[in-house]
């Protein structure tokens, strides 16, 4: 049953509030690596741990969301995961070593997947059907945007303060979070009480979609396949998905309901959400390093390249959910959201290396537009049919396929960026030799340059070389991240078909959960 007056908007600031810390987390600990890696003296691999532990928890605990809401009571479920992060994010600013961050980060992980979808369902039961586009937008707030200031909050915070304070900043949020849970939210029946719990279904799921997510995490470092680790990971994966599908399907009580994909609306959501966390997290993963790494930015300079964009997506978002009451179809917002991210990637690919902090103005108030018009009309497509329980199911679902979508893009443009750079300096290494009179003229115009400023001929040559080199290396780079802008544009782009399987419905009223 829907809320009304207040009631109903201090449950939509509490939920939103709640998936705020969850995904802020994602990306926020990025900009705090390298400082804690100089004070618990870890090297950058240890320390990537700490994304790679968090990320693979959330995305184990975001299917079993559903179930775990409706055998302990949604209210109770959400209350308690908004407990467990906010200790875990004191115990991870305590942590005295690298091993004791990781395993609170992971118990961090563990809380914030029962958080998102939790809270997008009781945020769907607390708006009336009527206006599921509108509670959809504003649930997208967080969605969208937390990963994309996540950066910015910790340039902000690391510029006047130690790395534990990006754990210390969710204690008051926290807090605020779970007294306006326990007070304004509903109980809900524990539908699962008393049921079997599907012991095999949980440890097949953590052993196929945790090792799937730890393979998309750390493949790239560890050289794919030439690892063993690698190896064994991917073959657990295939045989985990396969051996928990089968489970789900024969079991009368699955942790995971498999039969909501008989919605094709939802079944071909779960890949429209696949692709926009492909582009959401991609984008927001390659474009700081090509800023900091090739451009020379700093974190912060580059956290606030994000803020315009985050704003004009905060704006839109209300806007967007209003155009679906009045009848736009989602398919057509969607459409355009999707040619404007390839917009937007096609701008970034135009890019010098004398590209300053101006130049990216636009093209990321581009992409802020159309990730407004992407999250909310891919999310309603998504969930338009489902009814009762199956919703928070489905909510589960869909927030793991973003997650994964945005894991294989990492993943994805991570290699892409590995195996570009090398095609590309081979190719500009052809025109670094004597027979080439633009190299001879550039090379003796150095020497010459160095040796005016007092330098030995031979000094003078090593060092034109050497610039020349560095030269090469910024060229390669900046036609590599081409490369992956292209990719992740195109990728968008091919896509819009699919959003025309899904129904078309002038207005949607989607069924609320019945509790």
């Amino acid at each position: 049953m829907a809320e009304k007056g207040l009631k109903k908007w201090v449950i939509t600031f509490t939920v939103i509030t709640a998936s705020l810390l969850e995904l802020i987390d994602t990306t926020i600990v990025n900009v705090a690596i390298p400082q804690i890696q100089g004070n618990l003296g870890a090297t950058l691999e240890d320390v990537a741990w700490l994304s790679t532990g968090y990320a693979v928890a959330n995305v184990i605990i975001l299917p079993m969301s559903g179930w775990l809401g409706s055998r302990f009571g949604r209210k109770n479920y959400f209350l308690t995961s908004i407990i467990i992060f906010t200790l875990a994010s004191f115990l991870c600013g305590n942590a005295t070593n690298l091993e004791e961050l990781i395993a609170f980060r992971i118990l961090q992980g563990l809380a914030g997947g029962g958080l998102i979808s939790t809270a997008q369902a009781i945020l769907l039961d607390t708006w009336p059907r009527e206006d599921v586009g509108i509670a959809t937008a504003l649930f997208g707030l967080g969605a969208v945007v937390g990963p994309t200031f996540g950066p910015t909050i910790g340039g902000y915070i690391l510029e006047g303060a130690d790395w534990p304070w990006i754990f210390y900043v969710n204690i008051p949020v926290g807090i605020l979070a779970g007294y306006c849970t326990y007070v304004f939210i509903r109980e809900t029946p524990r539908d699962g009480r008393g049921l079997p719990v599907d012991w095999w279904g949980i440890a097949l799921l953590a052993v196929a979609v945790g090792s799937l997510q730890t393979v998309l995490e750390k493949g790239e470092s560890e050289d794919w396949l030439s690892s063993g680790l690698i190896v064994t990971l991917t073959i657990s994966s295939v045989l985990g998905l396969i051996f928990f599908i089968w489970r789900e399907m024969s079991t009368d009580h699955p942790i995971v309901n498999f039969k909501i994909l008989r919605h094709r609306s939802f079944s071909v959501g779960m890949f429209t959400s696949f692709v926009l966390g492909f582009g959401l997290y991609g984008s927001v993963f390659v474009f700081p390093i090509f800023c900091q790494n090739l451009l020379g930015f700093t974190p912060l300079q580059t956290g606030k390249i994000f803020i315009a964009g985050g704003l004009v997506t905060i704006s839109m978002m209300p806007f967007i959910g209003v155009m679906l009451k009045k009848g736009i179809p989602a398919q057509f917002m969607a459409t355009g959201g999707m040619i404007l991210f390839f917009v937007f990637c096609f701008m970034l690919s135009k890019s010098t290396l004398q590209s300053g902090t101006g130049d990216f103005f636009w093209p990321l108030v581009i992409r802020g537009v159309g990730m407004a018009l992407l999250f909310v009309p891919l999310t309603t497509l998504a969930i338009q049919d489902l009814k009762g329980a199956e919703i928070g199911q489905g909510s589960g679902l869909n927030n793991m396929s973003r997650q994964l979508g945005g894991s294989f893009g990492i993943a994805a443009l991570t290699t892409l960026i590995h195996l570009r750079q090398a095609f590309h300096r081979s190719i500009l290494l052809e025109h670094v030799n004597v027979y080439n009179p633009a190299y001879t003229q550039k090379l003796n115009g150095m020497i010459s340059g160095f040796m005016a400023k007092g330098f030995s001929n031979f000094d003078a040559q090593k060092m034109a070389l050497k610039a020349i080199e560095g030269s090469v290396v910024r060229q390669t780079m900046l036609l590599t991240y081409t490369d992956a802008y292209w990719l992740a544009g195109m990728i968008m782009l091919l896509s819009i078909p699919l959003l025309y399987l899904q129904k078309f419905k002038k207005n949607v009223a989607m069924p609320v959960d019945a509790h």
